[in-house]
């Protein structure tokens, strides 16, 4: 049967994106970058809070002022499986079907399954094609007393294909050397090539770019991976899109994409964030009755 036509312009579908995948074309997207749940077993669960000035208040606030909370909304989704690996492989064998001969995955996880993802991909992907384990360290939370506190997310990268595929070192933003006077000045002054391990800050949760949706990543983290393993007017997928910084950190950099969620808070919370930009808006379900099976 034939496959079906990609999305012709940046597109959120609000569904199964396993249903999703399966009506893709085969080797039509040069990056998929996903942030699936990770199997905390909990309710992962951001409330917004906002304050203003009253006699009565809950806080005290600059010169003695009393300010009241107030509870504004919040956004949660479960993150519980009874088998995350049976629930990820089907989804992750449609992404090495949907990737591009000289494309790559960047799949991001922590450090209670990644161990277990890493043996799942390489039986996907081939352990010949997995490139890095990037660690994301950040320096923001709850300290655990009883252990070293966990303060890293790890990013697996896999290729397609080992030998042909898309890297652009110059398209990265470089950083500053930790000591730039071992460097020397002209160095100092270009910066230097981001190693794979990222340090940077979470999401503030007072900042401009907060959604308010729980476990948003930084656009920060997804500008330097559309960087380098994409080029201008790539299709980007992201089918755990949460909050759409995928989505986000594409339209800044000239990229295309499609974002799936099955939650429809994560939806919601997309609708706000391209309010002003032009993202199509579907249901998956009507998104895929409309297009016939791939051809396997």
């Amino acid at each position: 049967m034939p496959s079906t036509k990609l999305p012709t312009s940046n597109t959120v579908l609000h569904g199964d994106n396993l249903q999703v995948l399966q009506q893709l074309p085969s080797a039509c997207v040069p990056l998929i970058y996903i942030d699936p749940p990770f199997n905390t077993g909990k309710l992962q669960q951001r409330t917004q809070l906002r304050t203003r000035r009253s006699a009565n208040g809950d806080r005290t606030g600059f010169q003695g002022q009393r300010y009241e909370t107030l509870r504004v909304g919040s956004q949660a989704f479960g993150d519980v499986f009874d088998d995350y690996l049976a629930f990820l492989e089907p989804r992750l064998r449609e992404a090495h079907r949907v990737l591009a001969p000289a494309g790559s995955l960047y799949f991001h996880i922590d450090y209670r399954e990644v161990h277990y993802c890493k043996v799942l991909l390489d039986e996907i992907f081939g352990r010949s094609n997995f490139l890095n384990e990037i660690i994301w360290a950040y320096d923001y939370g709850a300290r655990a007393t009883r252990r070293w506190p966990a303060k890293h997310d790890n990013i697996l990268m896999y290729v397609k294909d080992a030998k042909r595929y898309h890297f652009d070192t110059a398209a990265v933003a470089r950083i500053a050397y930790m000591a730039p006077a071992l460097v020397g000045p002209e160095k100092a002054a270009r910066g230097k090539l981001p190693t794979d391990t990222w340090w940077h800050t979470i999401v503030s949760p007072t900042g401009k770019e907060k959604t308010g949706y729980p476990t948003q990543k930084p656009l920060g983290v997804l500008r330097r991976i559309l960087q380098a393993s994409s080029r201008p007017g790539d299709l980007v997928l992201d089918f755990f899109a949460g909050s759409g910084t995928t989505g986000a950190a594409a339209l800044e950099l000239g990229r295309s994409f499609l974002l799936v969620d099955s939650n429809p808070q994560a939806v919601g919370v997309m609708r706000k964030r391209f309010a002003n930009q032009a993202v199509t808006f579907l249901r998956a379900s009507s998104w895929c009755a409309k297009a016939p099976q791939h051809a396997l």
